[in-house]
């Protein structure tokens, strides 16, 4: 499957924003919790040191001297230490960790907010589940950044070079000694940053193409079971948490040879310290309590050391995510277009295309050469054969889409230059597979209007029928419809849309086939009350059934992307062309 394709996940694995950029943009902004962060990581590392320092007091001065009053003060000292560590680490944790989480709820919003505001066509070729993965999953890892991941980086370089201070004073040739495999160590582990970090990247993107193809499969679940598909689907799922699996293997490859390598050269160096240690002790050049406090001042310089590899591990998957979260963040948005300029104040709703020319390909118009004018209040009907070019007329008409070439007017003004938000506001759609969310039938009424109040609210119940049947829930409006209206029959649902319109009080309506969906009975309902949604609007009509489009204004016939005839119902019939044709052939029917 292309999607799991290794071809695929190689490209765009090139990193894009750098530790620089990162610490530039999230970092800096809350300089004051993370340098507060780093203070407290300084106090933990530092009361650290008395368990090390006092070890030597215990074995040279405590235990040959007998003195109990000098151990009692030592195991006091320890013990404050220890409180002071459990302190800080705890306010550590509280600081950073709340913060990063604040952090990550942030940037999902902003990229949720972003993703929104894309272009329809983005929509169009991006699975939501791949967008529900970049929204959700993409920036966790910038909880490493402003948590206790990057301060443990710089704290535990702070003890580090402390500690390794300390070490040279106390005897230079045991620490040189350690430099070896230390020096080794940091070379594979930069090596193996370097690998990962596109393997996290290209995880990002598997996962998210994993997930959106789990979200479709469980969407489309009656049709998998209808076409008796779920081993087909079993197999593509497996394939994509196999293609996981793989990317996962690498990772925990390279990270394994980071952790052996440590393990290995570790113990070298303590293997070697033991030597140089017990040769120095002999000679009587160390005490026992010199050597113990080396050892632990070892592990203190080591450990942070260690514990970098797997900080460093973290922030590269944190860029890596950044990586993603950047390409759509970078991305312009519909109402960043600058020639957009013009805000429609009072919109009367003239509707006039002028040579309009569109294509989903370059070079492959489904649209030519397009004209006509829907005069204000007046209803346009489009009908033609199944993709001639009628929803790519509503499209452009909702500026979902722009035209390849001419130009659509409202009001006179060229609808490339206006300001979306200002011409949406007063616009109103109702689809043939109409969208409802999951909730009560009153909250998807009162969707473009949640302030509306009772009054209207029951006036759009009304007006679209919709109390026919909710008269008979025991709920009423605050019935439960399910995911997509899924407890609800195609004509409740789509009664309900046209509440939904009825209240948006729009200025400009498109129906694309709204009563498709619809048996006779509730298509003579539903006739009814879009008789009254059109009344003084300007209306685009996508018609599959001819018989609700007969009192239409003007009837456009679409053939291959022309207009091939236009007229009213009853000039059309009399000129006996292709909607004569469509007319009598339904009628037949």
């Amino acid at each position: 499957m292309k999607h799991f394709n290794e071809r695929n996940i190689k490209r765009n694995t090139k990193p894009k924003v750098t530790l620089k950029q990162a610490f530039k943009t999230i970092i800096w902004p809350r300089r004051n919790l993370v340098l507060l962060g780093l203070l407290l990581i300084v106090v933990r590392s530092l009361s650290g040191f008395v368990l090390p320092i006092q070890s030597k007091v215990l074995l040279d001065e405590v235990v040959p001297n007998n003195d109990y009053n000098l151990l009692s003060s030592l195991i006091l000292i320890v013990i404050i230490s220890i409180v002071v560590q459990a302190l800080t680490s705890f306010l550590l944790t509280k600081v950073l960790s709340i913060q990063a989480q604040y952090l990550i709820s942030e940037l999902r919003a902003q990229v949720q907010k972003k993703v929104l505001s894309l272009p329809i066509s983005f929509f169009d070729n991006t699975k939501s589940g791949v967008l529900v993965s970049r929204i959700m999953s993409d920036v966790e890892g910038v909880r490493n950044l402003i948590g206790t991941g990057l301060v443990q980086l710089v704290g535990g370089s702070f003890t580090a070079i402390l500690t390794l201070i300390i070490l040279l004073r106390m005897n230079i040739w045991m620490t040189l000694f350690t430099f070896i495999p230390l020096s080794v160590f940091a070379m594979i582990a930069l090596k193996a940053f370097k690998y990962i970090r596109p393997i996290f990247r290209a995880r990002g993107k598997i996962n998210a193409d994993v997930k959106g193809r789990l979200i479709e499969t469980l969407s489309g679940v009656r049709v998998i079971k209808a076409f008796n598909a779920e081993s087909q689907e079993t197999e593509i799922f497996a394939r994509g948490v196999d293609a996981i699996f793989q990317n996962v293997k690498k990772s925990l490859t390279a990270t394994a040879i980071m952790t052996s390598s440590s393990t290995f050269l570790i113990g070298l160096a303590t293997t070697g310290i033991m030597g140089i240690g017990g040769h120095f002790m002999i000679k009587g050049e160390i005490t026992p309590g010199d050597f113990l406090q080396f050892t632990f001042l070892l592990a203190f310089m080591v450990a942070p050391i260690v514990q970098m590899s797997n900080i460093g591990s973290q922030l590269t998957e944190a860029l890596a995510g950044l990586d993603r979260t950047e390409e759509l963040m970078s991305m312009e948005a519909e109402h960043d277009d600058p020639n957009r300029i013009i805000e429609l104040k009072d919109l009367k709703g003239e509707l006039v295309f002028s040579d309009v020319s569109f294509g989903y390909v370059k070079n492959q118009n489904v649209l030519h050469n397009i004209d006509f004018k829907a005069t204000c209040g007046s209803v346009i009907a489009l009908v033609g054969s199944s993709g001639s070019g009628k929803s790519t007329i509503a499209g452009l008409s909702a500026t979902f889409l722009n035209p390849q070439s001419g130009i659509i007017t409202i009001d006179g003004e060229d609808i490339s230059k206006v300001k979306l938000h200002s011409y949406r506001k007063h616009l109103g759609v109702v689809l043939q597979d109409e969208f409802l969310f999951e909730g009560t039938i009153r909250e998807n009424i009162i969707f473009p209007r949640p302030e509306a109040n009772e009054v209207q609210v029951n006036a759009a119940v009304k007006a679209a029928y919709v109390d026919e049947f909710t008269d008979r829930f025991d709920d009423g409006l605050e019935t439960l419809i399910g995911e997509r209206g899924v407890k609800l029959s195609g004509g409740q649902r789509q009664r309900i849309a046209i509440a939904r319109a009825i209240l948006a009080n729009p200025k400009i309506i498109i129906l694309d086939e709204a009563t498709s969906n619809l048996d006779t009975e509730s298509e003579a309902l539903i006739q009814k009350s879009l008789d009254e949604l059109t009344k003084n609007r300007t209306t685009i009509v996508i018609a599959h059934r001819l018989s609700t489009i007969r009192k239409a204004d003007q009837i456009l016939v679409i053939e291959n992307g022309h207009i091939v005839e236009r007229g009213n119902h009853d000039d059309l019939i009399t000129n006996e062309g292709r909607y004569y044709d469509l007319f009598t052939y339904q009628a037949k029917i």
